[in-house]
């Protein structure tokens, strides 16, 4: 759905395959997923099927390579199928995480051997995959995590618990941040692998986390008390590696999150201009009002704008050129820039865009976690400001 009044900008990576995989996607989720919205938001997760379809018509693992069972593109080809999932107003599936970080991250440091285990069944959609970071006591502060690894022959022994895991309860696959070396800050934290889909033992998933917003989507606690974990599980070739791999790692996630972002934007101000077509007040349509008029050029422009700083933030990641900064300022500015304009659609709405019959008010609430996942915002200045 083109944006009202600005359907001439095409982002300069985008190529006609593109193009080819937008229609395949909206057509997806258009018309498999959005017809169960009510039922999935009612039960707080995604239909394990849906993955499975998404396998099946080759919508996972875009940026995986052939050989590991992937549809061999690049990160541009990620960003279409996020944008378009959220530009349709689907909210339950957890593809950011699933393919835009976890296949990520093993292709990035898997081995060959630890590639071909587990990528071509997320790729397939027969395994969910997550990843599990944030701690209840944590939050941001990755370096002070107490969940522990520790080496027992060839095992490692989890303990600790994780919050806030996307993915959390379908996942059979969850890549677990963890201190290998407890008297190490950064230097000690490992990355592994745990495979959980049969909910082996020392593993538990805690309860669906209930959210102001995302209802639908995935969102769970989990817990390991003594899980064995094979040492070949360990992401790198050796124990430490982790905090870096998580720092080289993060400027896509945020990436993620700003596409999420400028996808919603586009979305409310198309939803607005539509409904102040069409609903009246004093004798006229509401687009027929200065006030509406104003509003709705300040958000379309505001659009414009973070949709090519954006597309830059693209052009330079799939170049290798993306640097932790630029990528702070998109996750904060794009997602700070979400906030603003569906609050300001809303309003144009009035009584009824407070009401979930209308679907800017799901955005309103879905758009209030975008400045906090990925690493606050507050954190993102941080990491700005040391850049200067």
């Amino acid at each position: 759905m083109p944006t009202p009044g600005l359907d001439t900008y095409t982002p300069p990576w985008r190529a006609p395959e593109h193009d080819d995989l937008a229609d395949l996607a909206r057509d997806f989720f258009t018309r498999e997923v959005l017809p169960h919205t009510e039922r999935l938001l009612a039960q707080g997760h995604p239909d394990r099927d849906h993955y499975r379809r998404a396998g099946e018509l080759g919508l996972l693992g875009l940026s995986v390579p052939e050989e590991y069972g992937g549809g061999g593109g690049g990160f541009t080809h990620e960003a279409v199928l996020l944008h378009e999932q959220t530009h349709v107003g689907e909210s339950t599936l957890g593809l950011a995480v699933h393919s835009g970080i976890v296949t990520g991250y093993l292709v990035a440091y898997g081995s060959a051997e630890q590639k071909r285990r587990w990528l071509p069944g997320l790729c397939r959609g027969e395994l969910v995959g997550a990843i599990a970071m944030t701690e209840p006591d944590g939050g941001s502060d990755l370096q002070a995590m107490r969940t522990r690894a520790v080496r027992d022959g060839d095992d490692y022994l989890v303990t600790g618990a994780k919050t806030f895991i996307s993915n959390g309860r379908l996942a059979d696959l969850v890549i677990l941040a963890a201190k290998t070396d407890p008297t190490q800050g950064a230097a000690g934290i490992s990355l592994l692998v745990c495979e959980v889909g049969a909910d082996p033992g020392g593993f538990r998933r805690g309860r669906l986390l209930s959210k102001i917003g995302m209802h639908g989507n995935d969102t769970a606690e989990l817990f390991f008390d003594g899980l064995r974990v094979p040492a070949e599980n360990l992401l790198g070739d050796a124990e430490g590696l982790g905090f870096g791999q998580m720092m080289r790692q993060l400027p896509q996630e945020r990436l993620v999150i700003g596409i999420g972002a400028v996808a919603a934007m586009q979305r409310a101000v198309e939803l607005t201009t539509a409904y102040v077509k069409e609903r009246t007040a004093f004798g006229k349509p509401l687009i027929g009002h200065q006030n509406t008029r104003m509003v709705l050029a300040e958000c379309v422009t505001r659009t414009r704008v973070s949709r090519v700083f954006l597309d830059d933030c693209i052009g330079r990641h799939d170049r290798g050129e993306l640097d932790v900064a630029t990528a702070a300022m998109a996750k904060a500015w794009l997602t700070e820039g979400q906030c603003e304009i569906v609050d300001r659609c809303l309003q144009l709405f009035g009584g009824y865009g407070y009401t979930t019959e209308y679907p800017i008010a799901r955005m309103y609430a879905d758009a209030r976690v975008q400045k906090i996942y990925g690493g606050t915002n507050e954190i993102m200045k941080e990491l700005i400001a040391r850049a200067l």
